[in-house]
């Protein structure tokens, strides 16, 4: 890779480190100090203004999808500003930078549509350190407007909160990221699921392809034995190593995370003119009695823009899902940095509350997803009775 031809949009305050992994100081253009900022909004602003001011990039990389988003939102908001940031060198006065703002200013007058192939026009590949769960949202959202005719890319996969790299991605042509497990980057065990009374867990040579698997880990440096709360499904092999993607489950149900999203916005297209913008999702028993009574099930947090033409009865429902007692979830305490752990063993983080003001306010509602018998799944949108059913899992 070329010497500081690759730009980093990720906040990160008090954990200075490339979200995608690869400790190479010099590839970068924006030094890391300006992903350490307080704030998100002035991080990400910062990040992207140093960005700019290198037309040859070749790589965008970001820490999370929605960071890239956010931050390309920012741009298309506030562009007048940054230009004229960028004109007068605010951040690293150089030769040339009236050009590139003037070049700025009829791109965005353009319109947002591959905006970021126009503004870079060297770039060869976004990079993104999470793909999964809500954040696939984000990625079909770049996909379509602001990064298209560029591939999305996902190269490795840590635990949440994690420190390690535990796989990697070889499959970089494909949308949904599958990862290859290094059996020397971290000790693993698993534990299968459904869990037994007493589990035992297995090694890597022990793992059965189709089969899902709690992970256990032993990483390095210095961290000790502990379950990571992610579950794994045995996606195949590949020269004899497992090949993993993620899957939910609470009662030992398979539902690979992209199914479950594509299953909600299912359910979410039940209410007219509705769009899911982020969602989060956490296991009923992590809720303790706020979640009500009965069988083990999904508490799902969504964010959604565009509703109309709601009758009564909807509007009534609504009014009530927003006045249920639950406070905002504090964002992930982890290293991680994400805002969305879409994860059956994680405690939900707050769609809106990093985000800064990049968007506008949308719709915060509450929703509940149980699961029939062992596969069978069923969503119930907002308590006003929109279902999606299926006898095999979500999907």
């Amino acid at each position: 890779m070329a010497p500081r031809r690759t730009a980093l949009l990720s906040w990160a305050p008090g954990h200075p480190r490339a979200p995608a992994g690869w400790p190479l100081p010099t590839l970068y253009c924006t030094p890391v100090e300006a992903g350490t900022l307080p704030s998100r909004a002035a991080a990400l602003r910062v990040q992207l203004l140093l960005a700019l001011q290198e037309r040859a990039l070749h790589v965008l990389e970001a820490g999370l999808a929605s960071e890239l988003h956010d931050a390309l939102a920012a741009l298309h908001a506030g562009w007048p500003e940054l230009a004229q940031d960028l004109a007068l060198g605010r951040l690293s006065p150089q030769p040339g930078l009236a050009a590139r703002a003037a070049e700025l200013r009829a791109e965005c007058a353009r319109g947002p549509e591959g905006i970021v192939q126009r503004l870079w026009p060297q770039l060869e590949v976004v990079v993104v350190g999470t793909a999964h769960g809500a954040e696939q949202l984000y990625c079909d959202a770049l996909r379509r407007a602001d990064c298209k005719g560029l591939p999305l890319y996902c190269p490795f996969y840590r635990a949440a909160g994690g420190e390690s790299l535990l796989g990697v991605n070889l499959w970089p042509e494909e949308p949904a990221p599958r990862f290859l497990l290094c059996p020397d980057w971290a000790f693993y065990e698993f534990l299968p699921c459904p869990a037994k009374e007493e589990p035992q867990t297995v090694l890597l040579d022990e793992l059965w392809e189709g089969r899902e698997y709690g992970l256990v880990l032993t990483a390095q440096p210095g961290e000790y034995r502990c379950r990571a709360g992610e579950v794994l499904r045995v996606a195949g092999f590949h020269k004899q190593c497992p090949v993993v993607d993620q899957a939910l489950s609470v009662r030992g149900e398979s539902i690979p995370e992209d199914r479950f999203c594509q299953s909600l916005c299912r359910a979410v297209g039940m209410w007219p003119g509705a769009r899911l913008v982020d969602y989060v999702c956490v296991e009923s028993a992590l809720l303790g009695t706020s979640s009500g009574a009965g069988a083990p099930h999904y508490e799902v947090f969504v964010e959604l823009r565009g509703l109309r033409d709601l009758s009564e009865g909807q509007r009534y429902k609504v009014r009530g899902m927003q006045a249920l007692p639950w406070a905002p979830p504090s964002p992930c305490p982890g290293s991680c940095g994400r805002r969305s752990c879409c994860s059956s063993s994680r405690a939900p983080s707050s769609p809106r509350a990093a985000r800064g003001s990049c968007s506008p306010p949308a719709l915060g509602v509450r929703l509940a997803c149980a699961l029939q018998g062992g596969s069978g799944a069923e969503c119930l949108v907002g308590g006003a009775g929109a279902r999606v059913r299926s006898p095999t899992g979500f999907g």
